[in-house]
């Protein structure tokens, strides 16, 4: 790969000749010899981390040396978006102008294939009618030139649909080898594509269920790989936490009941069907009477202590424990193969593991280091969620990822704060002394880009008066732009206050997540482009909306973490133990790291020009603002509204003069 890199990514290179607008990058042809150089030595155990930042091109700086290692190489996402760039971009183009013989492809949860078996016996129960508007008509159609049964290439299907999930493949549902319709099954299809295939692109949740199988010793999910590739890595702890913890809610227990009752009433008769519909009826009512015992009070809240606390709620819970084996025991002997209810008995089995797990305290007089999980619980809407989350994914990390795979690859735009990569290193329990590579963004924002911070006496975010100096500042920022505006908040509270605040005060037509699917409300801010986008959450990450659209990036406040949070608290307590500071070693570190994927929202190619403006005066009023400012983008840095004026004057000028 070193020989052939400069036939690939240099100035006459396979890129320059072939693709679109390519101009050289020597951070990325570094990057993809170092991704070679991990690759080339398939008997030594390596890791890389490579920061690469928006614009450098990093897809192809680790997909071409994957391609031409002749090894098989996992690419782990963790967004469709990504994946869907991959297959439809890079991975032609690969094929087309550097290795025809390349064979990848894309791997997803089961969730995501449609069932043959349950698919017929859906059509059979409507006695073979397929009724104009569930999506059955289109589906069947669809059957007739579908390789795999991927859900996504039916953009027509709500991804609500009721439909899916009665005829999509779920493990729960699957007969194995005794299933009529397994010589033409997709998901086998899929499986044996998969073992010819050198490279597999799966999402981060795919990829740890692949390895918490192979550490069971009892199969896998993807066929052995040798390397992987985490791209978007910064969520890596976060889904390992996810993957590792334990879950238990209202709607899982909803869901076997729901499925059960109406095998019960379809495929069984007489007094066996009344016994199993009354142990699902009777578990439901068990459940309802321990939702109800739980506090009112919203967010995430620990759940330490609560059963003791709360009269009644260890005995609910044991209720509910009850009704769960008495449905295993209403179901036992059953054995139909219209339904299998012998997963039904696992589901419940299963649930009540999970039960058990998420309420029982084994650790009240352990020190903070040696306790391993912290237990949560969380009320939404109509559903009530129980969790013990891990404090640190480290050791799991080393049992199930790099004890099993060699050769890991972590890649992103924003791994390090402020230069320093120790936070991430230590999250994901890497040595300090990992190989750690950074590459800033070839963009130019030096010339076409603003970093607006308010004036000394701007209020700090705790402040009185701040909510009011915040809603003004923004509504000056958005008249200035003439729209174009993203504006990211660190709560769903605070983007309502300045929504409804700004609702008849702005000019623009304003766009609120929340008030519809996230893609739609995305296509309409870059259509309209004069519009307003109010966002919170996972808008600071995943919009790509290059052009004149989207020319103000606006931030409330440091995205700090609320440190109530169970899960925070507890990691907080953890560093705290062994020796860290907290809000030095944690707090600030993930809170850079946020604030850097939200103002990487305006940049998004080399042509885009416009103001980042973040309204915490904290940056320049504490210490631990440098440590923000070294990791923003070298943007030229105003505190004075008249210079923001004079930018966006020049850019209406432009476009004017054009």
């Amino acid at each position: 790969m070193t020989v052939a890199t400069d036939d690939i990514f240099g100035a006459k290179g396979v890129l320059a000749r072939h693709l679109a607008g390519y101009e050289p990058r020597p951070g990325q042809r570094e990057m993809a010899e170092a991704v070679a150089a991990v690759l080339a030595d398939p008997g030594r155990a390596s890791c890389l981390v490579v920061e690469a930042e928006t614009g450098l091109g990093k897809t192809l700086a680790y997909l071409v040396p994957a391609a031409l290692s002749g090894r098989r190489v996992v690419v782990s996402t963790n967004t469709r978006n990504l994946q869907d760039q991959i297959l439809q971009r890079e991975i032609p183009f690969i094929q087309q102008y550097i290795d025809p013989s390349l064979q990848a492809l894309c791997v997803k949860g089961r969730q995501n294939y449609l069932c043959l078996y349950r698919w017929r016996q859906h059509v059979a129960a409507g006695q073979g009618k397929l009724f104009e508007g569930d999506g059955t008509e289109g589906i069947a159609a669809w059957l007739e030139k579908t390789t795999y049964g991927d859900r996504s290439e039916m953009s027509w299907l709500a991804g609500s649909s009721p439909l899916w999930q009665k005829i999509c493949c779920q493990s729960h549902f699957c007969l194995g080898s005794d299933c009529p319709d397994g010589t033409s099954c997709f998901l086998n299809r899929l499986r044996r594509d998969a073992a010819k295939s050198s490279l597999l692109i799966v999402n981060h949740h795919l990829l740890f269920s692949d390895l918490a199988v192979r550490r069971s010793g009892y199969g896998e999910v993807l066929p052995r790989y040798e390397a992987v590739i985490f791209d978007e890595a910064h969520h890596v702890e976060n889904v390992a936490t996810t993957f590792f913890g334990t879950t238990f809610s209202r709607y899982q227990v909803l869901d076997l009941t729901a499925d059960v009752e109406r095998s019960a009433i379809n495929d069984l008769s007489g007094r066996r069907r009344d016994e199993v519909a009354a142990a699902a009826r009777s578990l439901m009512g068990m459940l309802e009477q321990f939702f109800l015992l739980f506090p009112q009070e919203g967010g995430r809240l620990p759940l330490t202590g609560l059963l003791a606390s709360c009269h009644g709620l260890d005995s609910a819970r044991d209720a509910v424990l009850a009704g769960l084996a008495r449905l295993v025991e209403a179901m036992d002997g059953l054995d139909s193969r219209e339904e299998p209810w012998g997963q039904y008995a696992l589901r419940a089995e299963d649930l009540g593991e999970r039960l058990r797990t998420v309420t029982t305290e084994s650790f009240a007089d352990l020190p903070p280091e040696d306790i391993r999980a912290v237990h949560w619980y969380e009320r939404r809407d109509k559903n009530l969620v129980l969790s013990a989350t891990p404090i640190d994914v480290a050791e799991d990390l080393r049992t199930t990822l790099f004890d099993m795979v060699q050769q890991n690859v972590f890649t992103s735009a924003t791994l390090s704060a402020g230069g320093d990569f120790s936070y991430f290193l230590k999250r994901l329990g890497l040595p300090g002394d990992t190989p750690a590579m950074t590459f800033p963004s070839p963009f130019d924002y030096g010339g076409r880009t603003l970093l607006y911070v308010p004036e000394q006496t701007f209020p700090e975010p705790q402040a009185p008066g701040y909510t009011r100096a915040l809603h003004d500042r923004l509504q000056e920022l958005i008249r200035l732009s003439r729209g174009r505006a993203l504006l990211l908040f660190t709560s769903v509270q605070a983007m309502d206050q300045a929504y409804y605040a700004l609702r008849d005060e702005v000019a623009y037509p304003l766009l609120l997540q929340g008030t519809g699917p996230r893609r739609e409300l995305l296509a309409r801010f870059a259509e309209e482009k004069e519009s307003v986008l109010f966002a919170v959450a996972s808008f600071w990450e995943g919009v790509d909306i290059p052009g004149e659209a989207l020319s103000l990036v606006i931030i409330d406040k440091l995205p700090f973490e609320v440190p109530s949070d169970p899960v925070i608290m507890a990691r907080i307590n953890r560093e705290r133990a062994e020796g860290g500071n907290p809000f030095f070693d944690f707090q600030v570190p993930r809170a850079v790291l946020g604030l850097r994927q939200g103002v990487g929202r305006l940049m998004r190619c080399s042509s885009d020009r416009g103001v980042m403006a973040v309204l915490d005066v904290r940056l320049f009023s504490k210490g631990y603002g440098r440590r923000f400012l070294r990791s923003l983008p070298p943007s030229p840095l105003c505190r004075d509204l008249a210079e923001v004026r004079r930018f966006f004057s020049k850019d209406k000028g432009d476009h004017e003069h054009s």
